[in-house]
């Protein structure tokens, strides 16, 4: 957020922090595990049982195997991206799972938001444009909420255009 001396901190007119969905909680991941784990324990029994132990292994190596699986998801959802428009600076800042994080300011009144979107599949991909260069953003969103975004995002950098035209009380 910009910093003007004279008045303090600008107000924000858009702030959003879109994070990567995760449809499997904790408790969905524990059960999940518990689940693939008695199959295959009780497949592998079955399979010991009938003298084909070699296989116990192989299904030992599906649970481990899923389980890497699932922990991988879970750390690339600390991936998140903000975006903050103030009547002077528009803000993206992304930050990877491994915490390496990108920055770009840019001035609102020269932004122009564009929008690829595909007739079957609704809104692709949403992208500021300053420049001649392009930033890709939301690409965590599906495409009905990248519409709700940029939407809400076109206001915002309009509102922006339009000039600080709100009372700030002290």
């Amino acid at each position: 957020m910009r910093i003007d001396n004279d008045r303090g901190p600008e107000p924000p007119i858009f702030s959003a922090v879109i994070t990567p969905h995760r449809s499997l909680s904790r408790k969905g991941f524990l059960a999940l595990m518990l689940v693939i784990g008695g199959v295959s324990f009780t497949g592998g029994l079955a399979f010991y049982m009938a003298g084909a132990w070699p296989v116990v292994g192989f299904m030992g190596l599906d649970v481990a195997l899923m389980y890497w699986a699932l922990k991988a998801n879970y750390r690339s959802a600390a991936a998140y991206e903000q975006v903050i428009v103030t009547p002077s600076e528009l803000t993206v800042r992304k930050v990877s799972h491994r915490g390496e994080v990108g920055e770009w300011s840019l001035n609102p009144l020269w932004v122009r938001l564009d929008r690829q979107s595909m007739d079957d599949f609704g809104l692709q991909q949403i992208a500021l444009v300053s420049h001649g260069r392009r930033l890709p953003i939301a690409s965590y969103l599906s495409p009905a909420e990248r519409e709700s975004f940029a939407a809400a995002l076109a206001a915002a950098l309009a509102e922006a255009k339009r000039g600080p035209t709100r009372t700030v009380l002290p």
